[in-house]
């Protein structure tokens, strides 16, 4: 990157108001909340998800399960990243069977995170639904994949990159796109 220009696309209030809505589509399309548990994609996704889940029970008063689930070993990009992957441990403190189980990120890009997850969900058992959640669609989708529920969607430049910073990792709520 020679020009390091950033732009803030999304401050705390336009992020939680995002996830607010996301969080009132999940429920407005599931007839409830009933039955429904989120996964958040390591690792912004993860405080994502419980934000999420503290909206809707807060809303409507069913308490839902969130999971965290480490895709790197998913990744059909492995062999290229080799030594730059970083294992983390999912924790799924509860069955996924016959569960509507949302999926959570961050950002949404080329779509091949979502499918790593797909992969990686199905060794925690057979869900009777899966749903995607992203704050920010960006666009430029390698696979056919595309999010149920979108916070923002963000028109960018190939070439562009696209930060989600949460409070619980980073400090701050922003989204911020880099040239």
């Amino acid at each position: 990157m020679t020009n390091n220009k950033e732009k803030i696309l999304m401050d705390e209030v336009a992020m939680n108001r995002a996830l607010k809505r996301v969080a009132h589509e999940i429920v407005e399309a599931n007839r409830g909340a009933k039955n429904v548990v989120l996964i958040g994609i390591m690792n912004r996704g993860v405080p994502l998800a419980k934000r999420i889940a503290k909206i809707i029970d807060q809303s409507e008063k069913e308490l839902i399960p969130v999971g965290s689930l480490d895709v790197a070993l998913y990744r059909d990009d492995l062999a290229n990243k080799g030594d730059y992957i970083t294992v983390r441990k999912s924790d799924m403190p509860f069955s996924v069977d016959d569960k509507i189980v949302i999926l959570v990120d961050d950002v949404i890009f080329a779509g091949r995170t979502a499918r790593a997850a797909l992969d990686g969900l199905k060794d925690y058992g057979r869900a009777a639904k899966v749903q995607l959640a992203a704050l920010v669609d960006r666009g430029h989708r390698d696979l056919p994949i595309h999010p149920d529920y979108i916070g923002k969607k963000i028109p960018t430049n190939i070439k562009e990159k696209v930060s989600v910073e949460v409070l619980e990792i980073d400090g701050v709520d922003r989204v911020i796109i880099r040239d």
